[in-house]
């Protein structure tokens, strides 16, 4: 640049600082597009009716008396047709109350409760 004039070294000065500042620009849109992308995907993803369902299915068969085989038929149905797995224990009565621990994990969704009778 020494052999160009105070007026050219002036406009080349200001078209590197133009191209960095819409080089910046870009790289802090493309970053908060990343983030709202992700973060209502994964609102999207949350499975809410299937672990209502599955949860409903489990606390209806409490009462059924072969608690191993109802245990393994859930187990088997939502790997099979929600890819998810789905643990439980099999009801506990404490106090008068029943309680079962229910555990669901579809790869992106990891789910724990408590369930307690009144």
């Amino acid at each position: 640049m020494a052999r160009l004039n105070d007026d050219a070294q002036w406009i080349i000065l200001m078209g590197f600082l133009v191209s960095f500042s819409f080089f910046f620009l870009a790289m802090v849109i493309n970053q908060s597009t990343v983030v709202g992308q992700t973060t209502a995907e994964s609102v999207i993803e949350f499975p809410k009716n299937d672990i209502r369902d599955i949860r409903e299915v489990i606390i209806r068969n409490t009462t059924i008396s072969n608690q191993t085989v109802v245990k393994n038929d859930i187990t088997t149905i939502s790997l099979s047709r929600k890819n998810a797995v789905v643990y439980y224990k099999p009801p506990e009565i404490k106090d008068n109350h029943t309680v079962i621990n229910i555990h669901y994990n579809n790869g992106v969704t990891e789910f724990n409760e408590n369930w307690t009778s009144l």
